[in-house]
């Protein structure tokens, strides 16, 4: 036992050993490969100054230095974290200058306003200022003052390359965190994006490959630039528009299928995509908008329109996907609409409901004669339900494509196809309504599927009864709001802000903006 024990002791002792001699060769290297720090910063520069600069000289500096600007870093647990596991080294000074890549992160912030962005969020000015400064042959005068500046260049660098990366690869804000119906998976930076940014070897590739290089991205860039005016607006209001659109774009949101299904509220139409290419299109009916009479807009923007007052039956983003169809759906009336219209449309005529085919459940138990019931007393009463049975005048039409999602909407056909004609479809109560449902059931289920065959028979019924069909793979889909984009031309088509989310997002992105 007691043999066990020394030897277990040993390995101990020789693995502490072990760990110790690592560590001071680790140092050493580390130590080694900057003994050279002062002759290639004058290499570089031709500063005389820099012949006396040490790594042991700086050390003392760069801790001053980081605690004086920890405060206006927007990260400063990361790149404090950064730093400490590196030994404080001036790694991008060092390892980042004679490479030019520092100036290629210059010019990126100062070409911010490509995407609409103002420099100075970046500390743009600053950060070149002191980089000019840097390789000026007489710019720095001291030793003392080389410290200082190689320190604070590194500060820079490290918070401008994070926050730069931040909004290349994430945008500028969070959707989730200003729009109230907003339910779109949707990634956001962490630590684990941002140490990766601190930690590339290589500055001009790494943020020629952040650029967002998207063709519609691309397109509304060129359209800012150009100063494209849409029709209706001024020059200002359209790079408004064309701003909050590419930030739009910058989100990590979107689809990854190759087949999907997306909506785009602005437009009221549906695409079924597959490998980059629309193989379906119609228009939709969306959910009523706050904004019908174009009261709420980016020509004179108020700041009060940047708290989000969605109306309730305003369709909501989100992300989804379809699993089954409903043929001859039954429609559970929501108590909001049953409330606001079915009890109005009793009072006012006694076969309403009869003529429309709705039950009237009180407890669970069909009511046999609904028209005993005191409507008056019953409006506001949660005992009762209101069910829409299958047939001609069902709200949903004949067939209803279902989603998991939070907000109980669906897309289906409609008895009120007079709607598809009008250019403002902001009519429903929030779910989507398809111009062209059997189509679209084709294309999800096939043409010569046996369950787009079981439809077709069903739809045909004298006596239509509720069968639900599921999908053998799952359609993802995608409800959007996009209000500005480049056609197949080229040429940007613009749409009206119907439920005010321009102007929500435009409130919280000025402070970032150049317009």
């Amino acid at each position: 036992m007691i043999l066990l024990k020394n030897a277990a002791r040993n390995r101990w002792a020789a693995a502490i050993l072990l760990f110790i001699t690592a560590a001071f060769i680790f140092a050493g290297c580390h130590k080694k490969s900057r003994s050279e720090m002062g002759s290639e910063l004058f290499e570089q520069t031709q500063n005389k100054v820099f012949k006396n600069v040490t790594p042991e000289g700086y050390q003392a500096v760069f801790t001053k230095v980081l605690a004086e600007q920890k405060s206006h870093l927007n990260n400063p647990n990361i790149i404090e974290a950064f730093y400490a596991q590196n030994g404080n080294d001036p790694v991008f000074v060092m390892d980042h200058l004679k490479n030019h890549d520092l100036q290629s992160l210059d010019s990126c912030l100062q070409h911010s306003t490509d995407h609409g962005i103002d420099p100075k969020i970046f500390h743009a000015g600053d950060y070149h200022a002191i980089l000019t400064k840097l390789y000026a042959k007489n710019g720095i005068k001291t030793v003392d003052e080389a410290y200082h500046d190689i320190a604070e260049l590194e500060l820079l660098t490290a918070n401008a390359l994070i926050n730069y990366t931040n909004a290349m690869e994430f945008g500028l804000v969070s959707p989730r965190r200003i729009y109230q119906r907003y339910y779109t998976k949707t990634l956001r930076p962490d630590s684990n994006s941002m140490k990766q940014a601190l930690q590339t070897s290589n500055i001009r590739s790494f943020l020629d490959s952040i650029q967002p290089k998207n063709p519609q991205y691309v397109a509304l860039q060129k359209a800012l630039k150009a100063g494209v005016v849409a029709p209706g607006m001024t020059k200002e209001q359209t790079q408004r528009v064309l701003v909050v659109n590419l930030e739009r774009l910058r989100w990590k949101n979107k689809p990854s299928e190759k087949h999907y299904v997306i909506v785009n509220i602005p437009d009221y139409r549906l695409d079924v995509m597959d490998n980059g290419q629309s193989v379906l299109n119609m228009k939709v009916c969306v959910g009523e908008g706050r904004n019908k009479d174009d009261s709420i807009s980016l020509a004179e923007y108020d700041e009060s329109d940047k708290v989000d007052r969605p109306f309730d039956r305003e369709t909501p983003q989100l992300n989804s996907a379809i699993y089954a169809a409903q043929v001859n759906p039954v429609w559970n009336i929501p108590k909001s609409i049953v409330s606001k219209e079915i009890i109005a449309h009793i009072q006012g005529d006694p076969y309403y409901l009869s003529n429309m085919g709705i039950d009237v459940y009180k407890n669970g138990k069909k009511v046999d004669d609904p028209e005993t019931i005191d409507w008056s007393s019953a409006a506001n009463d949660d005992a009762y339900e209101f069910k829409q049975q299958p047939g001609a005048k069902n709200a949903l039409g004949k067939i209803k494509f279902l989603f998991p999602n939070k907000s109980s909407v669906y897309l289906h056909d409609t008895p009120e196809k007079s709607a598809f004609d009008l250019s403002k479809r902001d009519v429903s109560h929030g779910c989507v309504r398809l111009e062209k449902p059997l189509d679209f059931a084709r294309v999800l289920f096939g043409s010569g599927s046996s369950k787009f065959e079981t439809i077709q028979k069903v739809l045909q019924e004298d006596n239509p009864s509720p069968e639900t069909l599921s999908l053998s793979h799952k359609v993802p889909i995608y409800i959007t709001y996009v209000t500005c984009w480049a056609d197949g031309s080229g040429t940007v088509q613009f749409r009206q802000d119907v439920y005010g989310l321009d102007s929500v997002l435009y409130g919280h992105l000025q402070k970032f903006l150049t317009v």
